[in-house]
């Protein structure tokens, strides 16, 4: 993929087919796109997403995880020389299935980013669209985060919401959410790799982004709620 001067060299790391890796791909495509992907990078041989990488003319790597078992930072240095290598400035992280060491995250810090498919800080972790099910949520979604020590934690770049159906299953309430991980995960990077984010507090400020101004309802009043008043209680005068 041909780069433009001025774009930020980003890698990609992934674990398996690459859904999250193929709409930062399509997003790059652009020349002004601020992100250049630089670099996909597996910690599987088998991982879906590189072949797609490939074909887009992306350079890939494979670090197996395997033969690291127990020597985290061991795995941790050889995914660090490859990033070097290919003179990375930004990491995104894309269905990368490893938990990554306080050591790594800080020496990324604010260069570093991932998306989870809820709204945090609700349910981090795995199973989220189960657990949100289970919780009868009215509104799921995903979450883009710079990658802090903890687990799914980190200052919010950018949520997108959906509603939760009824009889909603995991797969179908899924299939909404990862619509929009597609749409807003090209879109925080290209914040980061414009230099638009700032931290302060702990918060991350997106220079020139805004706000919707309408407010997300699920389920809509119907007509007779908007007309009925709401019962007034009873009390002390």
């Amino acid at each position: 993929m041909a780069g433009r001067p001025g774009r930020t060299r980003t890698a990609i790391l992934i674990s398996g087919r690459g859904s999250n890796m193929a709409a930062l791909l399509a997003a790059a495509a652009d020349p002004a796109y601020p992100a250049e992907i630089a670099l996909v990078l597996a910690n599987r041989a088998d991982a879906g997403g590189l072949a797609l990488a490939a074909a887009a003319g992306v350079p890939t790597a494979v670090v197996e995880s395997r033969p690291f078992r127990g020597d985290r930072e061991g795995f941790e240095r050889a995914v660090q020389a490859e990033l070097l290598h290919h003179d990375v400035a930004l990491v995104a992280l894309a269905g990368f299935m490893r938990v990554l060491t306080p050591g790594f995250v800080a020496a990324w810090e604010g260069r570093l980013v991932n998306i989870h498919p809820s709204l945090l800080p609700a349910f981090p972790g795995l199973d989220t669209h189960e657990r949100a099910l289970a919780a009868g949520v009215r509104l799921h979604g995903c979450t883009v985060h710079l990658v802090s020590a903890g687990v799914d934690e980190g200052p919010i770049l950018a949520q997108a919401a959906v509603p939760v159906l009824p009889g909603d299953t995991a797969a179908a309430l899924a299939a909404r959410v990862l619509e929009q991980e597609h749409r807003v995960y090209p879109a925080a990077l290209a914040w980061l790799a414009a230099g638009r984010v700032r931290i302060a507090a702990g918060r991350a400020m997106v220079a020139g982004a805004v706000a919707p101004g309408t407010a997300l309802l699920n389920p809509l009043p119907g007509p007779l709620a908007l007309l009925t008043p709401t019962p007034r209680v009873a009390g002390p005068e």
